[in-house]
């Protein structure tokens, strides 16, 4: 039986090809599938509200990342490579969403203050003992319930990351810590996240399981449009590393970012 996700992914190669001799057999096609998404989406909807992740399911998988990493070295110092590109100047600062483990968390020195949000008050003391005692009055961490981002001050970032912790959010989820982060960021500000897509295998197999939720490039491009960014990049290191970059318009920001072509070990 196919999943939805499956369902989603069939009803979006069938788009693609709509322009082509079977055109009524994919319309035709379509109807029935679009139905029956809808139908199962209502159906996941609730089930979401029902049974969405909670605070001690984030504290228990930060808990086993912590002895178990699900990021391989090779991966981290691609990431790495693209935050110090933003990260030029100490005019401003940088906001980390989601820091979870801290696995990035000590490369944002580089700005004049590291701002962390994260859904765990744990995550601050985890954090701060990375760092020498002389950087902790440079590191100002904050708590959100949802997508909530009012408690650090507008226009103060000029860049926003996140990394292992959009996958698990759905796409409105998504939608709205966009528009939120949008009022923290300086005009020409940029944001980096990982996502999930489901047009590869692995992605897609975490999204059959209930881990991750389920996204893809595609859907993902019209999201941050939608929400007034510039898309700059969607690109991956890996399945499973894939990672939008986009940019608040404006001009203000003295960091530009170059797209550059990284290759893994």
């Amino acid at each position: 039986m196919l999943s939805i996700e499956e369902i989603k992914l069939l009803i979006e190669k069938l788009e693609k090809v709509s322009e082509h001799d079977f055109k009524n057999l994919i319309n035709d096609n379509l109807k029935i599938l679009k139905t029956l998404e809808k139908t199962i989406d209502t159906h996941n909807s609730e089930m979401i509200n029902r049974i969405g992740k909670t605070k001690n399911w984030f504290h228990l998988d930060n808990q086993y990342k912590d002895k178990n990493p699900v990021v391989n070295e090779s991966t981290k110092r691609s990431v790495r490579t693209k935050i110090f590109q933003f990260g030029r100047i100490n005019m401003y600062n940088s906001l980390e969403i989601g820091p979870g483990t801290g696995m990035f968390s000590m490369d944002f020195r580089g700005w004049r203050l590291n701002f962390f949000l994260d859904v765990l008050h744990s995550v601050e003391n985890d954090i701060r003992k990375k760092f020498p005692s002389q950087h902790q009055k440079y590191l100002k961490f904050y708590t959100t319930d949802k997508t909530d981002c009012s408690q650090i001050p507008s226009n103060s970032c000029n860049f926003v990351f996140s990394w292992d912790t959009f996958v698990f959010f759905t796409q409105d989820h998504i939608r709205q810590y966009l528009k939120d982060i949008k009022r923290v960021l300086i005009p020409g500000g940029y944001v980096m996240i990982h996502y999930c897509d489901c047009h590869f295998d692995f992605d897609l197999t975490q999204a059959k399981r209930g881990y991750w939720n389920y996204n893809t490039k595609t859907m993902m491009h019209d999201i941050i449009e939608s929400q007034g960014y510039e898309v700059i990049e969607l690109n991956q290191f890996c399945p499973g590393a894939n990672y939008a970059i986009f940019k608040n318009p404006g001009k203000q920001n003295p960091v530009v970012y170059e797209i550059s072509e990284l290759i893994l070990d």
